[in-house]
């Protein structure tokens, strides 16, 4: 009784796990070639102390990289991420600087403008025909703007420790940062795979005109979408900020297109449907190997702009390819 319980116990544990490996082996495999290369070039790149910096690096792009998996599961994108970034790091440390405010309260009103942010955004495309690209790449200029308005175009310095220690902290050797990732892809993992939320997501992107038959509101589903999008944006802008030990209105440049990045080299399609929070977590670690194995060789940071270029096309292009091929299949199969 007790070896069948063991053995049990063993499946339960180890049966994701080898489903995860299956499902994301290509990417996985891309991964190591990526860090054997680098490590040959590199003698450092491979040391404990790199690869924990790799993590807390990645952190940012990470939690961006999670909100953008919902987004594209639903067949949208949002390019305002970068921005919201910025503009919640900036407004709390306003708060704070200028009003004297408590960290507490400065991050739970600097998350809820980034949930009026979302309810915008995801207000004006349920709303209208308009696409999703437009709305956003609106909305991203409009709040790249607010957050320069309000630093002036300069970061604001942070001496609150309460705050700070959100970003500065470590445990162990392990910076605050990495767990707060890896809780956050907990989160959204549960939410996708364990909730009717998550379902509703995958048949919304899946068929959208099937989902509204099925009884799915995919207007509400896509709001709520949106919002977390910008909540997570949000909190990587606190954390950004918390480790900085300033509000710097000039972060989040580009940061929406390594967060595309990263979930499209996951494995999820444009078209919406297909996706995984850990596929988009092991390509948010191969955007955050690359440009620290770019840095380490002193790469120069425009040839670092060609090789991402080079990899957010060839992840488009894979998703083209595996797109075509599931059709063709499709097609055989009838």
């Amino acid at each position: 009784m007790a070896g069948n319980r063991s053995g049990k116990m063993g499946s339960v544990i180890w049966a994701p796990i080898r489903d995860y490996m299956k499902r994301n082996i290509g990417i996985i495999v891309g991964l190591l070639v990526i860090m054997a290369v680098t490590s040959t070039l590199s003698d450092n790149f491979l040391t404990g102390s790199n690869l924990l910096n790799v993590l807390r690096q990645i952190s940012t792009n990470a939690f961006l990289a999670f909100g953008m998996t919902f987004v594209i599961l639903i067949g949208g994108i949002d390019l305002s991420v970068g921005p919201v970034v910025a503009f919640s790091g900036v407004f709390a440390a306003y708060a704070m600087a200028n009003w004297e405010w408590s960290a507490a309260a400065a991050v739970l009103v600097s998350v809820l403008l980034c949930i009026l942010i979302g309810a915008f955004n995801g207000a004006i495309i349920t709303a209208t025909s308009i696409a999703p690209f437009v709305v956003t790449l609106s909305t991203q200029t409009i709040i790249r703007g607010a957050a320069m308005l309000l630093g002036n175009g300069s970061p604001i310095r942070v001496s609150d420790e309460q705050f700070c220690v959100i970003g500065t902290s470590y445990l162990g050797p392990i910076a605050y940062p990495v767990f707060y990732m890896f809780a956050v892809m907990l989160i959204c993992y549960l939410l996708l795979n364990k909730t009717k939320f998550g379902r509703h997501i995958y048949a919304l992107g899946g068929n959208r005109m099937a989902a509204r038959f099925a009884g799915i509101r995919t207007a509400k589903i896509e709001l709520l979408v949106y919002i977390l999008s910008a909540v997570l944006a949000g909190l990587a802008g606190i954390v950004l900020s918390a480790r900085l030990s300033a509000g710097v209105p000039a972060t989040g440049e580009g940061y929406e297109c390594d967060a595309i990045a990263a979930v499209v080299l996951g494995g999820a399609s444009f078209a919406g449907g297909v996706g995984t929070v850990g596929g988009t977590l092991i390509g948010a670690i191969i955007i955050g190997v690359l440009n620290n194995g770019l840095n380490m060789l002193n790469v120069a940071s425009f040839w670092q702009y060609v090789a991402k270029g080079v990899v957010i096309l060839a992840a488009v292009l894979l998703d083209y390819i595996r797109k075509n091929n599931t059709l063709k299949k499709k097609l055989h199969s009838r």
